[in-house]
């Protein structure tokens, strides 16, 4: 159940009964001390001021006309006008119980809408770098957690598998006389990279080659359509094996590379001609946006159309939600990109806008995120001066989580000890990712995130398993517990209050892309847990009433505990 949702909609009624605006905003919150109640309404002085009467008689008001029989145990005015709500014990128990009784922990279905999330978009013929982390996980948890509110998720990873570096590589390939036979490693193609880049800026000759290459690949010339496949193909062979490891529900199949939308762009340019919105200028096709002043402070000019025919990203990207809309049918569509690029995704959008091509009831969001810094504050490259391939940081994380198991003296044998090394590692490094708010940039530290005190996903992990643990030495297995759950201890109340504000959290991160917040909510969940099994003894409770009662908190707390990091992509395991 949603209580927010539940409570704010219960204060709207009250506040239009008592003469506020139609247009006003309820603001509940949950409440940041017990003192204050589990929710608290916030904007009474606001409203109250509008109206022109006593904040304090208003709050008056609300609670008479406030319909909360049952709900809540008591209703109370602070200060000047925040109204304090205080959640009724049978009511919470019931819901406890209703939660237990579902599949889902009583999470209804949403609406479904269809949703396309566009992450991850590596670029083809590069090794996948620390650089994708934050697009591709961030963009993977929210994909998921979408999915289970019930949406039709489309997962887009548009890969950079079109453009002028083709025309370079190309030409490079062709230079050095590679057999098109032969098999290439994509760490090779790294490698020709730098090479075909450093002979297209030495090289006027080369340059212009590749230039043409680029031209010849758009216009779907069999020879460079064929160097082409394989450099495609090696990168996606080679990127899929790093989104299985990272336990990532992309596949093949999700992928929607630029070059898909190649046949699309001579129809957009022609198409924004017609309609006046671009022009062509000494050879350039280019759209002027009025929404957008260069440094001389005159309309920016955005190209989408080269003298020599070649199309840029932004042209791509107009076809791209084009087609998102009108054959993917999207309703809302989410970029997670970097912030640098969030200008030419508003150009983007205000041509297709502009065009007709999608209309303003289809929501448009550009989810952006910070870097991921060394601890110098810098962004994080090895001790050379590179930028940290993806592959290289997860072997790393993996031989440290193998040396803190045998630290720990855990008892597993050789083929447990490398399943639960892969679980923490993966693990961590995602909720590491995750836990922080991505507007943010953040500094990676590997003895943090490794560690099973505080907010990281070992601390968690490791409550779920000893919730586990109490059900291995309870005479009880799940299926015969029975009887009323009690909320007689104020860390019995407290708990259930956290177990029951799961749904409202998830739709936070479904509206927002805020993965930190549920992971803040999971480690605030499982240190409510730990107060609980310290002042209430389930094991050796006093009486089988209060045994079965809190097994029950016990085991939706590892319900919760084990659904939520599987939202997040971070597994669980049965002993750490």
């Amino acid at each position: 159940m949603n209580i927010h949702a539940f409570i704010s909609e219960k204060v709207n009624q009250a506040m239009l009964a008592v003469g506020a605006p139609a247009s006003y905003k309820v603001q509940v919150r949950q409440s940041v001390k017990t003192k204050f109640g589990d929710y608290q309404v916030n904007g009474i002085m606001t409203i109250a001021k509008q109206l022109g009467v006593p904040s304090y008689q208003l709050a008056e008001k609300v609670i008479s006309m406030l319909n909360l029989d049952g709900i809540a145990r008591k209703v109370e005015i602070a200060g000047p006008g925040f109204i304090n709500i205080f959640l009724d014990s049978q009511w919470l128990a019931t819901q406890i119980a209703i939660a237990l009784a579902s599949p889902r922990l009583g999470i209804l279905q949403y609406s479904p809408q269809t949703i396309v999330v566009d992450y991850s978009s590596p670029n083809v013929a590069k090794e996948m770098h620390v650089g994708h982390l934050r697009s591709t996980i961030i963009g993977d948890a929210s994909a998921r957690i979408l999915e289970f509110l019930g949406h039709k998720v489309i997962r887009a990873n548009h890969i950079g598998d079109w453009g002028t570096h083709f025309g370079m590589l190309i030409a490079y390939l062709e230079k050095v006389e590679y057999d098109g036979e032969l098999e290439i490693e994509l760490s090779s193609l790294n490698n020709f990279y730098r090479h075909a880049k450093k002979n297209y800026d030495i090289d006027p000759n080369f340059a212009k080659k590749a230039r043409n290459y680029v031209v010849k690949l758009q216009c779907g010339d069999s020879y460079c359509l064929q160097m082409w496949r394989k450099l495609v193909n090696v990168t996606i062979v080679q990127n899929q094996k790093i989104y299985d490891r990272l336990n990532l529900t992309l596949s093949q199949d999700n992928i929607m590379g630029e070059s898909m939308y190649n046949n699309m762009l001579p129809d957009i340019v022609t198409d924004l001609k017609a309609k006046g919105l671009a022009v062509e200028s000494a050879g350039t096709t280019l759209v002027f946006l009025n929404e957008f002043r260069n440094k001389d402070g005159k309309p920016m000019g955005v190209i989408i159309q080269k003298k020599d025919g070649a199309y840029l990203y932004t042209t791509t990207d107009i076809a791209c939600a084009k087609y998102r809309y009108e054959t993917l049918k999207a309703d809302r569509i989410i970029y997670y990109i970097d912030s640098r690029q969030h200008q030419h995704l508003l150009q983007v959008w205000t041509i297709v806008r502009k065009a007709g091509y999608i209309p303003e009831t289809v929501v448009l969001e550009h989810h952006m995120f910070g870097m991921i810094l060394g601890k110098d504050g810098k962004p994080l490259k090895t001790r050379a001066g590179i930028t940290v391939k993806l592959n290289d940081l997860l072997d790393e994380a993996l031989v440290r989580a193998r040396c803190l198991i045998v630290s720990k003296q855990v008892n597993v044998d050789l083929i447990e000890l490398e399943r639960l090394a892969q679980v923490i590692s993966i693990g961590a490094i995602k909720y590491a990712e995750l836990s922080k708010n991505r507007m943010t940039d953040y500094i990676f530290n590997w003895d943090d995130m490794l560690s099973f005190e505080g907010n990281t996903a070992p601390y968690i992990q490791y409550a779920y398993t000893r919730i586990v643990s109490i059900f291995k030495r309870s005479t009880l297995n799940q299926q015969q517990l029975t009887g009323n759950v009690y909320l007689e201890n104020e860390q019995e109340y407290f708990l259930a209050v956290r177990l029951l504000q799961y749904e409202e959290t998830i739709t936070t991160v479904a509206r927002y892309g805020t993965p930190h917040v549920l992971c803040a909510y999971l480690y605030n969940l499982a240190v409510r847990f730990s107060s609980f099994y310290e002042h209430c003894p389930i094991l050796n409770a006093d009486n089988d009433i209060q045994y079965k009662s809190r097994l029950q908190l016990a085991l939706l707390t590892s319900r919760t505990l084990q659904q939520g990091l599987n939202l997040l992509g971070i597994e669980t395991v049965e002993k750490m």
